[in-house]
Order: structure tokens, then sequence, then C-alpha cells
């Protein structure tokens, strides 16, 4: 028997506001920019070396791999958030009326889990105009600077909420972020605004209008793990 959703948790990036503001291939740009910069590589050699060190050794972040392979203080670190989150990041970025009423309609406690710091987070969300929507933001500095997928991240986060993962709906437009919130036992929905993962296994959604109908829906229909 399924336990009644208590809780949403959002990714961010890709999933509250659509890919196809270039926001997230601006951020992939300015990584490779400073991998080129600190590693003496050009932009494509960086490139490859990171999608090839996260895919050997299952990375979560770029920020992982450099902290585990090319070292980072406390400094460097921060050197690296500010050159891939401007404050600048966001101008283009609007507004979305439709997004607030869709989240308020959904009648359930909210918060972010993101790989970002918690100040990219906060300048998105008071672009789109719902940070009052989200007391909660899991960042990565929160998060002890790991990641998802990591098991030990979703289990921190549900314990701090004090949420069971079979109460947790999690949504992400990463299939692997999903994958591995449901490997502890939670519950993730995959949103795959291109249908491009038709592959992955459901529940899948284009739309976030759709959770609506997905939570209205008999537990038992949902497609979801567990």
């Amino acid at each position: 028997m399924h336990p009644l959703i208590e809780y949403i948790l959002f990714d961010l990036d890709g999933t509250l506001y659509s890919a196809r503001w270039g926001l997230e291939k601006a951020v992939n740009h300015r990584v490779n920019e400073y991998l080129s910069q600190r590693l003496g590589l050009s932009m494509e050699e960086a490139g490859a070396l990171r999608r090839e060190r996260i895919r050997a050794c299952n990375y979560g972040t770029t920020l992982e791999w450099l902290r585990a392979e090319k070292g980072m203080d406390r400094v460097e670190l921060e050197k690296y958030f500010a050159h891939i989150h401007p404050e600048h990041e966001a101008e283009e970025l609007s507004p979305d009326p439709r997004l607030r009423s869709l989240l308020l309609s959904l009648n359930l406690p909210m918060g972010i889990l993101t790989n970002s710091p918690r100040e990219h987070a906060l300048r998105i969300l008071k672009k789109l105009e719902i940070e009052d929507l989200f007391p909660s933001i899991f960042d990565i500095r929160r998060n002890g600077l790991k990641g998802k997928p990591q098991g030990d991240v979703y289990r921190r986060v549900l314990a701090e909420l004090g949420v069971g993962a079979q109460s947790c709906l999690f949504v992400d437009d990463v299939p692997r972020y999903v994958e591995g919130f449901r490997a502890i036992g939670g519950r993730g929905i995959c949103f795959d605004e291109d249908d491009s993962h038709g592959d992955f296994p459901p529940p899948r959604i284009r739309t976030l209008e759709e959770l609506r109908a997905f939570l209205d829906c008999p537990p038992e229909k949902r497609g979801l793990c567990g």
C-alpha cells in the first residue's frame, strides 16, 4: 500500500523553468571556461575531460570531480562558484505567473534540491517570483558539497525534512538523479520537456501542469516505485 505524498522536492534548473531559456547551456559554457583557465586546456579539451571523468567515476557534479582529483580549497571553491554563477546570470529569465498558480494549486509543502549554490537558487526563484513558496533550499553547500545522485544526499534531505522517502515526490529533469532517488525507495518523476527520455521508466511528465493529474491519480496507477 502506498502512503500519501506529503512533500514535493523539486530540482531547479531545467525543471522549474524551461531549458529553452538557455541558462543551463550558459552555465555549462562557463564551467568549461573555468576548467580551461585552471587546467591550461582548450575549451574543447576541458569539456571532453570533464565528461570522461564524470562518466568514468560516476561523479554527480563537476565540483565533485575537481575536489576528488584536482584539489580545491575554500578560496578556489568560491572562485569557481562566482565564475559559473555570476550575478547577472538570470537577467534574461522572466516571471511566470502560471507557474506560481500551479505550484500553489498543488497544496503541498515544497522544497528545492539543487547541485548549485544557494545564491544561484535564490536568483532564479526571485526572478520567477516564487521564492516565498520554497522555504527550504537544499543546495550544494548545505549538502556538504555533495550532490545528486548520491544516496546519502537524498537521505540527509529527507531526514532534515522529517519526511519518509515513500511520502516524498522528487521531480527532476535528469534521469540519473531521479533514478538515484528511486534507488533509496523514494518516489521520483522525470520531467521530460522534449520527450527525449522515452526509454526511462515511468512516470514521466512533459509539463509541470501534469503534476496535478498525477497527484489526483490513485497511487496504484501512478507507476511509482515501492
